[in-house]
């Protein structure tokens, strides 16, 4: 309905820092996934799919292959004459920098595209979490209860090396929130804030000017960990399969839990479609010798080698007599003929030859930087 639209705002850098040499060269939600996708096109589609159409992507730094992915928004039909999809590029909020330091002052550079709505509500997303969500059950809850903010929390099993990038929530039987811990020294099963958040526009705006005017920068810590009590603030759980996206390692793990069959039914449903940008190609090219097990491969690909427990991306050769074992092969990747690789991830036009044999680990990954030649 009209008078409950929601604008959506998707933070594309938030996480970059926790990605290591993923995000190098390009944003966090711009990173390449399960062969085909951007981690950027999970949030964007369970947008569209929530029947949120008018949306605005906040960047930061090295946004050109998000702004090559997305482009107008034509793969998520939101490319339009009057609202869809709006790149907000950086802001100088401090000597002129460009960097924002948290989501308060990047939001202030997004003031004018968010007071130019005439959306009664905002929804505020990171590209950290791979999930395919259904938001209108959350919108709706949030208009029920008359919250004037509601956080979307997953209950999950917090690990040590996690905890420099969550922030778990507390709540009462009727959802009512009672306390926010931000890094908190914590384990075990807890509710984790999966960075989705409903918030009334109006009260959006007075946050931001009023945490700006007093040098304030972090939405959670400085906006609403000091409104609990004060303000009608929910937490709305999510019990579909989610994964964040930390670092390496759980980009590796998040490829590997992939090639389950209960996992892509829960991330890619006939409902709930994920767009992507579309690239047509030819379809897999299986050589004589070629063995494939338990992998995913997209178009483009020639395999003349031995493939198991693999994602390989886009256009990936495999040479002849070369075995991959728990591997993810970015587009464009070269692997030479003879070739043994076992827990290795390389990135995009990755050219690995005279019979290398690469072996990492699974809570050690090897990693081959975008371009190179090993």
């Amino acid at each position: 309905m009209r008078e409950n639209r929601v604008l959506g705002i998707i933070f594309s850098n938030m996480h970059d820092t926790m990605l290591g040499e993923l995000t190098e060269n390009r944003t966090t939600g711009s990173v390449p996934y399960g062969g085909r996708y951007r981690l950027i096109d999970f949030v964007l589609s369970s947008m569209v799919n929530s029947d949120i159409t008018d949306v605005g992507i906040v960047t930061k730094q090295n946004y050109q292959s998000l702004m090559d992915h997305v482009g107008a928004g034509r793969a998520w039909d939101l490319s339009r004459k009057r609202g869809g999809l709006v790149i907000l590029p950086p802001f100088a909020s401090r000597g002129g920098s460009g960097i924002y330091r948290g989501r308060l002052e990047a939001l202030r550079g997004a003031m004018g595209f968010i007071k130019h709505s005439n959306a009664k509500y905002v929804l505020l997303c990171d590209c950290d979490i791979i999930a395919n969500i259904d938001l209108r059950g959350m919108i709706n809850e949030h208009i029920k209860n008359g919250a004037q903010v509601t956080m979307m929390v997953k209950n999950a099993q917090v690990q040590p090396e996690n905890l420099r990038n969550i922030t778990t929530v507390i709540y009462d039987s009727e959802h009512n929130v009672t306390d926010i811990l931000v890094r908190p020294d914590v384990k075990g099963s807890q509710n984790v804030y999966m960075n989705v958040m409903l918030v009334e526009k109006t009260l959006l705006e007075r946050m931001v000017s009023e945490g700006i005017s007093h040098d304030h920068y972090s939405l959670i810590r400085h906006a609403i960990q000091p409104s609990i009590g004060k303000l009608s603030l929910k937490a709305y759980e999510f019990t579909g399969y989610s994964h964040r996206v930390s670092g390496l390692r759980s980009y590796f793990d998040a490829h590997m839990e992939l090639l389950s069959t209960e996992v892509r039914s829960q991330l890619f449903p006939r409902d709930l479609p994920v767009f992507t940008k579309v690239r047509d190609e030819v379809p897999v090219k299986y050589g004589l010798s070629a063995k494939v097990s338990n992998s995913l491969i997209a178009d483009g690909c020639i395999i003349d080698g031995t493939v198991e427990n693999c994602v390989i991306f886009r256009s990936v050769r495999v040479g002849k007599g070369a075995v991959l074992n728990n591997c993810i092969l970015m587009q464009d990747t070269m692997v030479s003929d003879n070739t043994h690789l076992e827990y290795v991830i390389t990135d995009k036009n990755v050219l690995v030859k005279n019979a290398r044999t690469l072996i990492g680990c699974d809570t050690y990954p090897i990693y081959i930087a975008k371009g190179n030649t090993v």
